[in-house]
């Protein structure tokens, strides 16, 4: 069982946080240090862009519609178990990556070895948020979820960076040789840190294998058509196929799980609209900084006219603000409290974005940095206290499925809001374009004000609907369920239980 804690297992608090700390440094650090190694990994396997694409794409589908799954092994079979497999199985799925599809002259391998590879993803994501709520003291939870934060900024922030210098004076392969010792020492930290954890008791109800079915097949429908959307457009028959049983299988999912008795997603969770709420915020938060991040190069680019390294740079501002005001929520959660933080990050997130409003030709690197800069000040600031608050609402039997929809929440919106923000630059370049009677040529090509017009357009979108994360926060409340209060959660069980 478990032990109160003491100085001993306080050492146990910090390297368990560690643990949890490089897990999403791994997960985040790969979902941006690939991108940028494709036109390498194209020439050298001869293939066009729409099929070395599946490099990102395939390890996205089995990514997202795996977490859920894995949340709910996780509430039976023990989190220590799933979190240590799953770093294993994504340590070997990136030595995998690196060296066997050259070896074996084979793409195929490549893609192979990206499913394995998010399989394990998927197992340390639908888990690392359960371990901070499962296993720490209620004083140290925000501080934990700020440290997690700050992780997860750090490596979407030195993906590119890290990427693009292994690419360049190494090799592409090195982009997945990196995450092998990173692995080694997570596995080697959590086998000592993390508590063997008590499992459900008596003999549990068969496991909903209809419902892994169903949300993996919707939720993978659904991010294979809003990321091939554009490429194929939006009328094709593959796309609306995709869309079509999207519909259909989360429908049904919510029906099915409704009924069953130990559902995969229990969506009477919702049934509290304060959970509600606070999943909605996170959730839009993430939709609309997707979008963002994918749309501002093609504005520094093409309207500021800078070059990739200067883009790159500029856009740094977000993800080194969101890490330090991560840290700054961690540590003001106990005395400030989840709510007030989460007000005053979705405020600040909203004054970035309008500030987006007054972006143009003649706007200087300061003022682009600072609006992305206040943009993700706020995102720090809210997403710590937001996951924590979500966290504290979930009973314990509860705590790995939640765990996991927080991660669904992070990977599907961003997904979702680059294929919605493309989606409405395109219409406002062509409904301007149309107007105005410019050529159907290349963005490049097209006249600065018409594109300019273009991004102010998707820019007012973004202030609009940032307005909604302010009336979510404004609505949600602090909410402790009573498994989580402090003086029932347990200590850090010994070294080695």
């Amino acid at each position: 069982m478990h032990q109160p804690a003491g100085s001993a297992s306080r050492q146990q608090y910090t390297l368990l946080m560690v643990s949890i700390a490089l897990a999403m440094f791994m997960t985040s650090l790969d979902g941006t240090i690939v991108n940028i190694a494709l036109p390498t990994i194209s020439t050298i396997f001869d293939l066009p862009s729409t099929t070395v694409s599946w490099v990102a794409t395939a390890y996205l589908l089995v990514l997202t519609g795996s977490i859920l799954v894995f949340g709910k092994v996780g509430d039976r079979i023990g989190f220590k178990t799933v979190f240590l497999v799953g770093f294993g199985v994504f340590t070997a799925g990136s030595f995998f990556c690196g060296f066997f599809p050259e070896v074996f002259d084979s793409f195929e391998t490549l893609i192979a070895s990206r499913v394995l590879q998010a399989i394990g993803g998927a197992m340390i994501a639908a888990i690392a948020p359960a371990l901070v709520a499962a296993y720490l003291p209620m004083k140290m939870k925000g501080k934990a979820m700020g440290v997690v934060t700050t992780f997860a900024a750090f490596g979407t922030a030195a993906g590119p960076v890290l990427g693009g210098i292994l690419t360049q004076y190494l090799s592409w392969n090195w982009i997945f040789y990196i995450n092998v010792p990173v692995g080694a020492a997570a596995i080697l930290l959590g086998s000592y840190a993390i508590p063997a954890g008590v499992t459900a008791s008596g003999t549990p109800s068969p496991f909903d294998r209809l419902g892994a079915v169903l949300i993996f097949a919707g939720l993978g429908s659904l991010i294979y058509a809003v990321s091939q959307g554009s490429a194929l457009g939006w009328t094709d028959p593959t796309i609306l196929a995709a869309l079509a049983a999207a519909v259909i299988a989360l429908g049904y999912l919510v029906l099915h799980e409704r009924r069953t008795a130990d559902p995969l997603l229990d969506f009477r969770l919702f049934n509290n609209r304060n959970f509600l709420y606070v999943n909605l915020m996170l959730a839009l938060a993430y939709f609309l900084m997707g979008g963002v991040n994918y749309l501002l190069p093609f504005f520094l680019e093409l309207v500021k006219g800078f070059d990739p390294s200067t883009s790159g740079l500029v856009l740094t501002a977000l993800s080194f603000a969101m890490m330090a005001s991560g840290f700054l929520s961690g540590m003001l959660i106990n005395r400030v409290g989840n709510r007030r933080l989460c007000i005053a990050g979705a405020l600040v997130i909203s004054a970035g974005y309008l500030m987006f409003r007054f972006f143009s030709a003649e706007s200087t690197i300061y003022f682009i940095s600072g609006a992305l800069a206040a943009v993700g000040f706020g995102l720090g600031l809210m997403l710590s206290p937001g996951t924590n608050m979500v966290m504290n609402m979930a009973p314990r039997d509860r705590q790995g499925m939640v765990s996991s929809l927080i991660s669904v929440e992070r990977t599907g919106p961003i997904t979702l809001g680059i294929s919605f923000i493309s989606m409405i630059f395109v219409q406002a370049m062509l409904m301007v374009a149309s107007h105005r009677h410019v050529t159907t040529s290349s963005p490049a090509e097209i006249r600065i004000d018409v594109l300019a017009t273009g991004f102010d357009l998707v820019f007012f979108a973004v202030f609009a609907l940032s307005l909604g994360v302010i009336a979510l926060a404004l609505l949600s409340r602090d909410e402790v369920h009573a498994d989580n209060l402090e003086e029932e959660t347990p200590g850090i069980a010994a070294a080695g239980a």
